[in-house]
């Protein structure tokens, strides 16, 4: 399209009303389909998070007397149990184990089944080996040390406590896939008056497709001529004319007229349907990434298995099997992650609040992981660093007449339109003192014609001047070149002035991007408008590289080539075009009002249209990935030391680490860890601050 089209002068200046591109309101549901062995699966699992807070409360409950009745418990803290409870641990522990520790038991024999362990593994492990030895120590079968019923209730509870925070910062969101289908109409009328479904449809048939309602597949018009809505799909801000013989998309809003469409391709075969398989594939592939917390646990579990082996072989070559049997168990019980079960979840659970309260919805914590490294931002322009409307920019008036007359009458005229060029002028004469008109009509590819106080006032594009044989206003000519959209105003056959409407830029975008390349991240602005326009709107916000022009598909190439470059790259962006390329992207990054396809493509949403908010991210993900990275080197550490102290190291100088002081390490590494994630809570997120 070029640069100097005016949609408004090539189509009935009376156009119906404009389908947008964003969907207000639609944007407040985060969430994402997790892959966690043991108890995330997939989109529709939404209860995860009310089966583990119910499962967590109850667990707590029980484990209260299980902990206090524990003979082990009571022997550290230096107390008896009663005379009729010493089966009340047992019991109460049978029930966590069963209950509260299935999660965690189904996830250990997938983690084997995959061949793969991890956190679930270990803490199968843990929880059953002190399952079996406690009930081995209360049948008398075992050594009394080997009571592990309060570790076992604890472990329980820690456990189901850090998993109940790691879902409510993952609550699930409806499926991009089904927010891309919900873009075509659930009708659709063939020529001879038949209504059949979208699906229905072949090759060959002709539609009808009226004002204002969506293309249903793929095809050619036959008859008549629209101002098209494309921005679902190109990222265009304007609509385009199409008439006769142009090629149409599923999806797309005929504005204005109607239109006759011979169907040239349907189903998978439509572009949409292409948009759809590149999300899939995209999320798929991204969805087999490993997070930091599973490696560490599979590093622990090898690290304790090898210990215990090493600890049973040790101590019954030195001719102590019955220490040998105490030593090994004790190790293996010592060396779950109590620690560790806390140290991401809480922080993910804090950061994700924080975030939330700041307009920041973190959906994916691998975006959250991976935005620290983040050395180029590509902003999509329009409804990213615009704000997707169109607003009146400048009034070049005649000689003989002011820019408030001209403003004021082009308003007159547009009053009765519901076009979002009329809008706009009605919006940028609001403060003015708008007359009355009458006799309101619109022709096609021409404008709009009204009169006003007795003169007929006319409002269009070039098409319009060329009846009127008046030619362009001297500002034009710099118009075209910034890629604005150029309407004149006609009083009685006379040009008395030109307007200029242009894609207004967010007031907050010069500032996200400065203080992004003050940090050193590249900024990249990838658009479908033409390259007019982008270069215009780069200008304005220090932005260097620019991708004009754009189709859907090729805005996922595009990030693909900035990662071949060895870029990091974050995508921001709002738009049903945006999402193959939010997906492709290290990080997607939906922003305010984007449609349901952007947000489900996304690991990151910004409530709000602040672009600002990109740079709380990368604070955010800086912040949250060190209080990470310390809280493992807390929980690690804690069986680094305590494990090989627990196998006996240093006995040969007459010291083995006992329960007791196990136990307040285990307590303290616990402590330590959710304290350190609460200092996040002190990250000021808010944009602008």
């Amino acid at each position: 399209m070029n640069a100097h089209t005016s949609p408004h002068g090539e189509m009935p200046g009376g156009h119906a009303e404009h389908s947008s591109h964003s969907s207000p309101g639609e944007h407040t549901r985060p969430g994402m389909s997790m892959d966690h062995a043991g108890h995330g699966q997939h989109a529709g699992h939404g209860d995860h998070v009310g089966q583990f807070r119910r499962l967590f409360w109850i667990n707590l409950l029980i484990a209260v007397p299980a902990v206090a009745f524990s003979g082990m418990f009571a022997m550290i803290l230096g107390y008896e149990v009663p005379a009729w409870g010493p089966w009340i641990a047992p019991v109460l522990g049978t029930v966590m184990y069963a209950w509260g520790g299935r999660p965690f038991l189904t996830g250990a024999v997938s983690e084997l089944k995959a061949r793969r362990p991890g956190m679930m593994l270990l803490i199968g492990l843990a929880i059953t080996v002190a399952f079996l030895a406690s009930w081995g120590a209360s049948l008398g079968i075992l050594h009394h040390e080997l009571e592990f019923w309060w570790e076992l209730a604890l472990l329980i509870v820690i456990m189901l406590l850090g998993h109940w925070l790691e879902m409510r910062s993952l609550a699930q969101t409806t499926s991009a896939l089904d927010s891309l289908a919900a873009l075509l109409p659930d009708e659709a009328e063939l020529v001879d008056g038949t209504v059949v479904s979208p699906a229905d449809l072949e090759i060959g048939d002709i539609v009808r497709v009226r004002p204002g309602g969506s293309i249903p597949a793929d095809g050619e018009i036959v008859d008549g001529r629209a101002d098209l809505d494309e921005s679902m799909l190109t990222g265009e801000s304007r609509t385009v004319s199409r008439g006769t013989g142009d090629h149409v998309t599923a999806g797309t809003v005929a504005t204005d007229s109607g239109l006759r469409i011979r169907v040239t391709a349907t189903g998978d075969d439509t572009a949409l349907a292409g948009i759809r398989r590149l999300v899939a594939d995209a999320q798929a592939s991204s969805s087999r990434a490993q997070r930091i917390a599973d490696r560490a646990a599979a590093w622990l579990f090898w690290f304790a298995l090898g210990a215990a082996v090493v600890t049973a072989l040790v101590w019954t070559f030195l001719g102590m099997p019955d220490e040998a049997v105490v030593r090994t168990i004790t190790v293996l019980v010592i060396a779950c992650p109590h620690a560790l079960g806390l140290a991401i979840p809480l922080v993910v659970s804090i950061a994700t609040e924080r975030a939330a309260r700041a307009g920041v919805l973190i959906k994916d914590r691998l975006a959250l992981e991976t935005m620290r490294d983040v050395d180029a931002v590509l902003f999509d322009k329009t409804g990213t660093l615009t704000k997707g409307e169109p607003t009146v920019t400048a009034v070049a008036p005649s000689a003989g007449w002011t820019a408030d007359q001209v403003l004021a009458l082009a308003a007159s005229a547009e009053a009765d339109s519901e076009h979002p060029l009329a809008k706009a002028i009605v919006r940028a004469a609001s403060a003015r003192d708008v007359p009355s008109a009458t006799g309101f009509s619109s022709s096609p590819a021409v404008g709009v014609t009204a009169t006003v106080d007795g003169h007929e006032v006319r409002v269009g594009g070039p098409r319009l001047l060329e009846e009127v044989g008046a030619d362009d206003a001297p500002e034009a000519a710099q118009w075209r070149v910034d890629g604005a959209i150029i309407l004149h105003v006609v009083r009685d056959g006379q040009t008395i002035g030109g307007l200029k409407l242009a894609d207004e830029i967010r007031s907050e975008s010069r500032e996200a991007v400065r203080a992004l390349q003050a940090r050193g991240i590249e900024v990249v602005m990838i658009t479908g408008d033409a390259e007019a326009v982008a270069h215009a709107v780069a200008a304005d916000l220090g932005i260097e590289r620019v991708f004009a022009g754009v189709r859907p598909e090729d805005k996922s190439a595009r990030v693909a080539e900035l990662q071949r470059e060895g870029r990091r790259v974050a995508m921001v962006g709002d738009g049903v075009n945006d999402a193959p390329a939010l997906a492709q992207a290290d990080v997607g990054i939906a922003i305010g009002a984007g449609t349901d396809v952007a947000i489900a493509s996304a690991g990151v949403i910004l409530a709000s249209d602040d672009p600002r908010s990109v740079v709380s991210v990368i604070e955010l993900s800086q912040a949250s990935y060190r209080k990470m990275t310390q809280n493992l080197w807390w929980a690690a550490g804690y069986n680094l030391i305590s494990v090989p102290l627990a196998a006996g190291m240093l006995a040969p100088v007459g010291f083995v680490l006992p329960m007791s002081v196990g136990a307040v390490l285990m307590s303290l590494s616990t402590i330590v860890v959710a304290l350190n994630a609460q200092a996040l809570r002190r990250l000021d997120l808010r944009p602008g601050r």
